[in-house]
């Protein structure tokens, strides 16, 4: 009798050829517009009954050109609003600006990160500077 835990539908592991299926599940998830990711296609192939690791996938999803997503350096957001106090001490009319609260900090680290990170950020803010004058 088969055991009820086990997949249905298990190959023997001689029979499976682990780089094909991981090529088959992250084609067929890049078809569907979906981002191919380790988790996902291990957890995919563990239905289908293939063990298969999170660096094997990898690896082959490497070679298949899905590179890994480039981590954004972690700015120091704190450095940024020190150097636009001193950029800003006063404005057009030659008095001093509002201190930053911390409600303005935590909206300016929620737009760093819809912009991309703080580099792109700065910028921004520079070439909206640039359309105030």
């Amino acid at each position: 009798m088969a055991d009820p835990k086990k997949p249905a539908d298990k190959k023997p592991a001689a029979d499976v050829n682990k780089s094909a299926e991981i090529r088959k599940v992250a084609t067929a998830m890049k078809d569907k517009g979906e981002k191919p990711r380790p988790v996902t296609i291990i957890a995919t192939l563990k239905k289908q009954g293939v063990e298969v690791s999170s660096p094997q996938v990898s690896m082959v999803l490497k070679r298949m050109g899905f590179r890994p997503r480039k981590r954004r350096k972690a700015g120091n957001l704190a450095a940024a609003v020190v150097a636009a106090n001193k950029a800003n001490k006063t404005n057009k009319a030659g008095k001093s600006k509002t201190k930053i609260s911390v409600e303005d900090l935590v909206a300016a680290k929620k737009a760093i990160g819809r912009l991309g990170g703080l580099d792109r950020a700065v910028a921004a803010i520079e070439a909206l500077r640039q359309f105030e004058s």
